[in-house]
This record gives C-alpha cells, structure tokens and sequence, in this order.
C-alpha cells in the first residue's frame, strides 16, 4: 500500500464514515482502518474470542461486507488486507446488506464488523459502517474519534505496527442463515392458510432501487405466500434507474406508478443497503416513517403482549395510543441509533421506531432492518383483510401529523436563538428536553431541533384529531421561524 495519503477528517461523521471516492474514501483508509480497528474493540468486555470458531484462537474475528457501489470490492481488498496484517481474521460474506453485517456479527458471535457502503448518497460516495461484538454501533462516543486519530498517524509510525502473526480470511455465505432469521418474525404457514380462505395472494410490488436488496427478495419471494412484482432488482452500482433513496420526490414514482398500474396492494421500496425500507399503499402513496413505527408496534404487541416499545421524542401520540390499546409500555428515547439501541437493551425493549423509518429490533441484536419492517406489515395486512390506506387513514384522522419540515436559518448560533425565542412564546405548554425542545397541549403539540450539521431547524407538529388545528398551529410555528425576529 501506498502511504503518502492524509485522511480526510470530514469523512468521519457521528456514525460512521463516508465521503466521495477515490478522493476522500479511498483503498489507503480503508487499509488503515482495517490496521487500526483492533485497536479500537480489543479491551471490549464482551469480546468472545477464543470462543467463537471453535478452534482455540485468540486472534480476534471481523466480519466484512460491502454494498453494490463499483468501489466496493477493491475498498474490501484493502479492508482485508488492514485487518489480517494486524493480526484479525475475517468472515467476508461478499456483498449485502448493512444489516446483514449486523446480523453475521451476533449470530456468528463476532468480534466486530465493517460495512462498506454510503448508503442511499450518490454513486460517487463510498463509506464505512462499523460495530463491535453483539453488532454494538462504533459511533462519535465509543470509537469512532480515535478511530479518525489512528487513521492520521505517520506513515513511519504505521510501519513500526506490524502484527507478529497475519490473520486469515475466510468467505462465508450468510443469506441461508439470515432468510431463516427473517421468516421467524412472520407465521408463514398461518399466512397462507389466511391467502386460501381469502381468495387471494397480496400482489406486493418491490423495487430494489438496484441496490443490494434484489437477492435477498429472490430467496424470499419463493417462500412467502405473495404475488412478487419485480422493479429495478438487478444489483447494479451505476445507478442506472437513478440513486437508490426512496425518499427523493422523483424516485418514489417508479414504486408508485407500477402499484397501481397492476392493482398490487403494497409497494415497498428499499435505499442502496436496504437498511431502511418505505411503503406504499394501494392507492401509491407513501406512508410516513411516524405511521409505520405504530403499525410495527401493533405487530409486537400481538405478539409479545406487555413488551415494551421505543419511540423517538419528534412525534409520538399515535404510538403511545396503539401501546395503550394493546397493554404495551411505551417508552421515549432520543433520536438516533446509537441512543435507541442503547435504551432498548437497557429497557429489554422489543422494538424501537424512529420517523425516519429506522426501525430496531431486540431479537435482531436491537440492530435496525429494512427487511423485517415490511414482514410484519404485510402480515398485519393478511390478518385485518383490509386496504392499508384503510388502516392507515383510519391512524391520520386519528393522530394526524405535518412531517418534518426543514427551514434554513443564517447561522447555528441564530438557530439556537429561534429555539429560545419559541419556547418563551410557548411558556404555558409542558416543555421535555429529550432531544430539542419539545412542547405539548391537550390537543396539539410540537418539537423542534436544530440539525447537528447544518444551520437548519427541523420542525414537527401533530394533535388528536383535528387537522384543521394541526395546519393552524404548523403555519403559526412555520411563519415565527421563517420571519426576522
């Protein structure tokens, strides 16, 4: 490897590490980090070394993975070859999925794991996700800072790190194990039996983006009980359909458009590693990330009666109503998925949901998934035999919301002021911190945050049946922070 390379510190993010490749993310950090990575979990209490492979080793076992973007595989090389040179063996399971990483290093009772992938950014981007033993996050606070200062050690000094016995790799084939994982959420024999007394399969339309979900929907279409309506399921890293993230405007028709067009009654729609996934319903629109964190909550709780059940502080009403109605506790949590994970183990939490629509799971090592989500939907679908624009609208008039609305504000500093300046304005309601500011009334209230990267507040409202209000209330926030104060 060549040496004469100073890392990009911008790549290195709160969670994990991305940046545009060969530029920033290249094959000399991805060494690095592989040289480097033992350094990080090698005092970690729960490693299992020694255990894991039966054989005796001592050397610590690293599980690796990549996602279809084209630099995948050379980034892997060099992953691999920082890894083993500092002594650890590798698992590559080829490329997949981020979950399936998370799930290889719990169910294989791993030492650690790597995740190459930027997710649902541009085809220029490539990236690093990475987690200790039980697939535990490396993030800002367990690792990933000293991580970004070994990576910007001297060449000199990296030299002098040589391990005094190279690690092996070996290739493992995860999917059959992983499937097997996935359909133990579901009762398919029960889903079946419920498809032949109704007269029909769901017509279920799934788009893969070209990313890395289309192999795992092959193995699974052949043994569920729906009719698979195939879109973009080819893995391809140029993107030819487009950057896989659903959540862009001008992507969600291509989910949309085939739903109706063959009268299917879900769409499903994955980003490039399918950590997350969105539906739609019949109609073709897409169902918020809020929505779907209570129809998971129902699934469990039928299941797991009196589990309890995490949400995010942004817009919670409707998820602590299904909790109410079917005997769960709901407990609330600050966004994002080092802090969900954690209070979910903390709490023995069966599922955590957050609005933007990562959802976790306890039996999933409290790791997020995009695959189980739509499992337990569309098994909820099955059972009510209703529309789920039905179901789903009968939540909106319910607990309507307004979404996250983003504003742009002059600086970090003025939007810590706007944030000061509403909660005086709004002094009469009860205020909670958790994660921005938050302020509730009987029948309506909101949260605001300032972003963590940008000079923007992000901003939402929801109230207890009354969409007129909620409107009210949203442009009467919108129109305070949007105005020279």
């Amino acid at each position: 490897m060549k040496h004469d390379f100073e890392p990009d510190t911008k790549c290195f993010g709160k969670g994990d590490i991305r940046g545009i490749y060969p530029t920033q993310v290249n094959e000399e950090l991805a060494y690095r980090i592989g040289r480097y990575f033992k350094d990080i979990i090698e005092n970690d209490e729960m490693l299992d070394s020694g255990n894991s492979d039966g054989r005796g080793s001592s050397r610590l076992r690293i599980v690796v993975g990549h996602d279809i973007r084209l630099s995948g595989p050379s980034l892997k090389k060099a992953l691999v070859k920082g890894l083993t040179e500092a002594g650890c063996d590798v698992v590559d399971i080829g490329q997949c999925g981020t979950e399936m990483i998370y799930f290889a290093a719990a169910h294989l009772k791993l030492d650690g794991g790597i995740m190459i992938t930027a997710s649902h950014n541009p085809k220029a981007y490539n990236g690093f996700k990475l987690v200790r033993s039980g697939a535990r996050p490396v993030s800002e606070t367990s690792g990933l800072r000293e991580l970004e200062e070994l990576c910007s050690r001297e060449p000199a000094v990296l030299q002098e790190l040589m391990a005094g016995e190279a690690g092996c790799a070996e290739v493992h084939d995860i999917l059959p194990e992983y499937i097997e994982h996935l359909l133990g959420y579901i009762d398919v024999d029960a889903m079946e039996s419920l498809a032949e007394q109704q007269g029909r399969r769901l017509r279920v339309v799934v788009n893969a983006g070209n990313g890395a979900a289309g192999p795992v929907l092959d193995v699974l279409a052949e043994k569920l009980p729906f009719e698979f309506i195939k879109v973009h399921n080819q893995p391809d890293g140029n993107f030819p359909n487009g950057v896989p993230n659903p959540l862009l405007r001008e992507n969600r028709d291509a989910t949309a458009d085939v739903v109706r067009k063959y009268g299917a009654d879900v769409g499903i729609a994955w980003d490039g590693d399918f950590d997350r996934c969105f539906l739609f319903d019949e109609e073709g629109g897409m169902i918020e990330g809020y929505y779907m964190v209570g129809f998971l909550a129902e699934a469990f709780l039928k299941k797991y009666p009196g589990a309890r059940i995490i949400h995010d502080p942004r817009v919670y009403w409707n998820t602590r109503d299904i909790c109410r109605k079917f005997s769960g506790e709901a407990v609330m949590c600050r966004s994002g998925h080092a802090f969900i994970k954690a209070k979910m183990r903390e709490v023995d939490a069966v599922y955590g949901g957050e609005m933007s629509a990562h959802h976790y799971f306890r039996d999933f090592a409290y790791c997020d998934s995009g695959m189980i989500p739509w499992l337990l939907v569309l098994e909820l679908l099955q059972q009510s035999g209703r529309k789920l624009s039905e179901l789903l609208a009968e939540r909106l008039d319910m607990y309507p919301c307004s979404g996250e609305i983003n504003s742009k504000v002059a600086s970090t500093e003025s939007a810590s002021r706007l944030v000061e300046y509403v909660e005086t304005k709004y002094a009469d309601g009860v205020r909670d911190y958790t994660d921005g500011l938050s302020v509730a009334y009987q029948r309506w209230r909101f949260n605001l945050r300032k972003s963590n990267t940008e000079p923007v507040i992000r901003l939402n409202v929801e109230a207890v049946g009354d969409k007129k209000l909620l409107q009210e209330k949203t442009d009467e926030l919108l129109q305070m922070i949007r105005s020279d104060i």
